[in-house]
Formats: C-alpha cells, structure tokens, sequence
C-alpha cells in the first residue's frame, strides 16, 4: 500500500529486485524438493492417485551432500 492508503500498481519484470539468473543459481546451489498429490474419485471412490517428487539441484550440490552419482 501506498502511504495514501492505494493500492500500488502491479511490478514490471524490470523492478524485480533478483534477477531470474539469480533465482535459478540460488535454487541450484542449496537445491529444491518439490512434492505433490492428486487423486481423481468419482462418487467418493478414489480411481487414479498420482503421486510426485521432484529435486532440482547441481551436481556439485547433490555431490557435497554426500550422493554418489
């Protein structure tokens, strides 16, 4: 909010204090674990559960924390 009280307008790309580069180095250096479910039921019986993980990381990453690849 503005200090009158508005709403400020919607920030461009270019305002973005970390640059997407820098998002991705940041993510691959510490390393990510994504994770989600949905399942699909009809009348209350579940019929398909998906299941997903996913790690997004460097190799040097998964290296440090002791992976043998």
């Amino acid at each position: 909010m503005t200090p009158t009280g508005g709403l400020r307008p919607p920030r461009t790309p270019h305002e973005l204090d970390v640059p997407l580069v820098e998002l991705v180095d940041r993510l691959l250096s510490r390393g990510v674990v994504l994770t989600g479910e949905a399942t699909i039921s009809v009348a209350g019986v579940d019929l398909v559960y998906l299941g997903l993980s996913v790690v997004l990381s460097s190799v040097d990453t998964i290296r440090r924390a002791g992976a043998d690849i």
